[in-house]
């Protein structure tokens, strides 16, 4: 006789082999939250065999008997339901968010749409009987027997329509037959290709790749558990009656659900693995500055001067083009000069595009120069239209008929009150001590330095966050004036000379370790971003010693070492927030981009560009980080956004298998 014939609980043994044998050289300390959930509601139905088995009659039926029984069956049917239903409640956001995205990105394919539907009917189907169960659960002291046993017998019928030919077809639907191996062509990684190409869901959910496949599980592992206890509580109900012993019955659907499941996790394992585990944020519906974007502001902006007031000799010699890199030395005769604010830094790139022109001032608190500006050939740069100060004729002139002292168009490189270009170099860092650890992060303005700000929260076992308690860390409040504040320590001025942010993905492959802190530094002309790992325990949620067994690491790779990034070119960048098509992602790990002016003809060079987007980026549920990132989004012809980017927690090694052999 097997053992499940003697003990159905061997069954929990197997369940127990199943989530707790690892399948690597590394150690796994602990399953999956869901996982985990399983085996303990598989338990307690199994534990409800006990009643079943106690006293078994010998001569007649004993009717009170079989009652009690049916009751205490019953309350531990409730608890089950109990087990379930917080379960599903812990995850409900979750699987309806990727159920919602499901639903929106298969629309318009018909092969997925009619799956999808097929594994919606299937389930709902499962899910309305386990809760017809729950029902007569509630009403036990008043059911017909009957009722029970024909509710039973429904149950575990050989036919199309019972609960077993169900939980075999959701299992097909998704997964396909046992001699389908292959995990890249079923169902389940065909929905997350489909999820990971479809970025406006990534953003709506805020799920990573691997979040999302994980949460579709979820439903279907707490569906097929329904299944599974419809289908043991069933078979209770039968024996309990006296309609047969069930024995070889009970074990052969056993058998089907421990194959099941032990191919369902192996699939799983595979999807997860190769799924991405990035969240990044796409472009809000309306662009609201300081709430959805800031900007780097009169870094390298569009100035009018003359050449006469770019040397001291008061010289028109030379031509626009020759002041590659010059200042504005004067104010020759106080002609337009002297009606706007002077450039106190440098020029660079001057040009010479037309010697007349009409000048459309910007407001007194703008931190433009100009709104446009109207040459007289016609060329207009930025958008022309009313002018709230009013326009001012700007004209060349000619001096000693040898010399034209032209307008030429510079770039401004001018630090000030109207100029925010300083990013924080202070370490940012999680409260350890209440071993909290980062889940999100977010760039903020706070007294004009730009700060990368940490979302955090207290780490639980299996890799969970106390959602109660997440919170955005608050920034350091100083002030670049302050007296023990320095440049280049606690925090970095971009320039003419050093305007670059590299865009990288900084992660660890090391499951044991997890994100509590981020930081940039300088290097070379770069801003380079650094995150800070710490060892933690799965099982248990603990830290380990985090003042001890914490690192920081970083992309070394710049162009000071020799070894040469790819730089993110902008084509005639317009300003950000005029695209009327949400920016994408185009950077890549390894690769840089240069803070510069907005395009000449579309903007007069007025703005600052890539703008810094500043929404959270966070993750739903909240879950550990494995990594963190930098990276640009934009459309072609517009300046883009420089965001943070964060990668979720890699929870595929904590889907196990059973070892064979």
């Amino acid at each position: 006789m097997s053992p499940i014939k003697r003990n159905p609980l061997f069954f929990v043994a197997f369940l127990f082999f199943i989530i707790s044998t690892p399948t690597t050289d590394a150690l796994i300390e602990d399953v999956l939250d869901i996982i985990h959930v399983v085996k303990e509601v598989s338990s307690t139905i199994l534990r409800a065999w006990d009643i079943v088995q106690q006293s078994n009659l010998v001569n007649g039926i004993d009717f009170p008997l079989m009652r009690e029984k049916q009751k205490k069956v019953l309350t531990r049917l409730k608890e089950v339901s109990r087990q379930i239903a917080n379960t599903e409640e812990k995850y409900a956001e979750n699987v309806a968010l990727a159920i919602q995205s499901v639903n929106s990105f298969v629309a318009n394919n018909v092969a997925l749409l009619t799956k999808m539907n097929d594994v919606e009917n299937t389930m709902n189907s499962i899910s309305a009987r386990f809760q017809e169960m729950q029902q007569y659960e509630k009403r036990r002291d008043k059911l017909e027997i009957s009722t029970l046993i024909m509710f039973a017998e429904w149950t575990v019928a050989p036919n199309a329509y019972s609960i077993r030919f169900l939980m075999n077809r959701l299992h097909l639907t998704l997964f396909g037959t046992e001699e389908k191996t292959n995990s890249s062509t079923n169902f389940l990684t065909q929905l997350a290709r489909s999820y990971e190409e479809s970025a406006n869901e990534i953003c709506h959910t805020q799920q990573s790749p691997q979040q999302f496949v994980y949460s579709l599980y979820a439903d279907i592992a707490m569906t097929e558990l329904k299944g599974y206890a419809l289908m043991e509580f069933s078979w209770m109900m039968l024996r309990i009656y006296g309609k047969g012993n069930f024995t070889e019955e009970s074990e052969l659907m056993r058998s089907d659900y421990q194959k099941r499941t032990e191919r369902t996790l192996k699939l799983l394992r595979e999807v997860m693995l190769r799924s991405s585990r990035n969240v990044w944020h796409c472009d809000p519906d309306k662009y609201v500055k300081g709430e959805t974007y800031e900007e780097v502001t009169r870094l390298l902006q569009g100035y009018i001067e003359n050449e006469v007031d770019m040397n001291n000799d008061e010289t028109c010699r030379e031509d626009c083009a020759f002041y590659i890199s010059a200042k504005s030395e004067g104010c020759f005769k106080n002609k337009y000069c002297a009606r706007q604010p002077k450039c106190s830094g440098r020029l660079y790139s001057c040009r010479y595009l037309d010697s007349d022109m009409w000048i459309c001032p910007s407001p007194l608190n703008s931190t433009r120069r100009y709104e446009w500006i109207e040459y007289e050939n016609g060329r207009i740069l930025g958008k022309a239209g009313y002018c709230t100060r009013g326009t001012t004729k700007v004209d060349s002139w000619w001096r000693y008929l040898l010399w034209h002292c032209s307008y030429c168009f510079c770039l401004c490189d001018e630090q000030g009150l109207k100029s925010d270009r300083y990013f924080n170099l202070r370490d940012v860092v999680s409260d350890v001590e209440e071993n909290k650890v980062v889940t999100g992060l977010r760039f903020v303005k706070k007294n004009r330095v730009f700060h990368l700000q940490i979302q955090q929260g207290e780490l639980q076992p299996r890799g969970s966050i106390n959602a109660s308690n997440i919170s955005w860390k608050p920034t350091n409040n100083y002030n670049i004036f302050d007296r023990d504040v320095k440049n280049g320590r606690d925090y970095h001025t971009l320039s003419y000379e050093s305007r670059s942010i590299d865009l990288d993905d900084v992660h660890t492959e090391d499951i044991s370790y997890i994100v509590t802190g981020v930081r940039f530094r300088v290097m070379g002309t770069h801003l380079n971003l650094e995150a800070r790992f710490s060892e933690f325990n799965f099982k248990t949620g603990e830290l380990v010693s985090p003042e001890i067994n914490s690192f920081w690491k970083s992309n070394d790779n710049t162009d000071v070492s020799g070894n040469r990034r790819t730089k993110i070119r902008l084509n005639s960048p317009d300003i950000s927030i005029r695209t009327i098509v949400k920016s994408l992602p185009n950077s890549k790990d390894n690769d840089y981009i240069d803070f510069v002016n907005s395009d000449m003809d579309k903007d007069a060079a007025q703005s600052t560009v890539p703008f810094i987007d500043t929404q959270g980026v966070v993750s739903k549920p909240p879950v550990p980080l494995a990594g963190v990132g930098i990276y640009h989004k934009t459309q072609n012809g517009y300046g883009g956004f420089v965001g943070p980017k964060i990668e979720t927690y890699d929870f595929a090694p904590h889907v196990q298998l059973p070892t064979h052999g």
